[in-house]
């Protein structure tokens, strides 16, 4: 199979849909401060803005009551990627290589997910953020894979070619396959409802999922890679634009 070629995608014309980004909570250092932080990568909000959108951060606040006001206010929700969920969430006993949990922003990101299915609020889920909106829809995750599988070496990417399923939202996006960049060591295990698996590894690793068409949802797209890191391709960033933007216009 002979992954598509990636294409710049430019920015969706018309004006820029709202587009909320998850974000860490994490000690950083700049000038002379060293503090508490709200944190993200700034190829997510690149990605945003160079789609056509405006982006703004979320990050994890203990009244998880106002996700549901927050997402109201938003055309379009990004779930970044970030460290292990608590596998409690999920009904499963830790194992022994899984990180340690981060109650706060499980319960923040999770109250965000839920409420953009309740309100067809289009969702793009990357690698952390697929395995959310999976857990959000009562599914589980394999907490471990294969030594150096997904995530060779610490803070490098794999590159690898993944398999697209036909007639899919994700396949109308990148074609019948794309080479992405991973880096990941836990991954959808049991699929929670309304979410279909369309895109795979060459083990068979689930590397993306989507609503079911059924379902009627805008957008509601996960990915296990990490399309932040490469910005020469924008399709991922700008479907996602293109669903706010049609949001925008209801």
């Amino acid at each position: 199979m002979n992954a598509s070629p990636a294409s710049p995608a430019a920015p969706v014309p018309g004006p820029r849909p709202v587009v909320g980004i998850s974000c860490y909570t994490d000690d950083a250092a700049w000038g002379v401060w060293e503090q508490r932080a709200a944190l993200l990568p700034q190829g997510y909000v690149d990605g945003v803005t160079r789609a056509g959108g405006a982006a703004v951060l979320l990050p994890p606040q203990p009244e998880t009551d106002s996700a549901a006001r927050i997402v109201a206010g938003l055309d379009a929700l990004v779930l970044a990627g970030g460290p292990d969920i608590d596998p409690a969430r999920y009904g499963a006993s830790p194992h022994p290589r899984t990180g340690p949990p981060h109650p706060e922003r499980d319960a923040w990101e999770l109250a965000l997910a839920r409420a953009a299915l309740d309100r067809d609020v289009p969702v793009l889920g990357v690698c952390r953020g697929l395995q959310l909106l999976n857990v959000a829809c009562g599914g589980t995750l394999r907490q471990h894979l294969p030594e150096g599988s997904h995530q060779r070496v610490p803070a490098r990417f794999v590159r690898r070619t993944v398999r697209v399923r036909p007639g899919t939202r994700l396949a109308g996006v990148l074609g019948a396959g794309a080479e992405v960049s991973c880096y990941h060591h836990q991954a959808v295990d049991r699929l929670g409802a309304g979410l279909l698996p369309t895109a795979w590894a060459d083990d068979g690793t689930v590397e993306a999922a989507e609503a079911d068409a059924s379902l009627g949802h805008r957008h509601v797209l996960g990915v296990q890679w990490h399309p932040e890191t490469d910005l020469t391709d924008l399709r991922l960033f700008a479907s996602l634009v293109t669903a706010a933007r049609k949001e925008t216009a209801v």
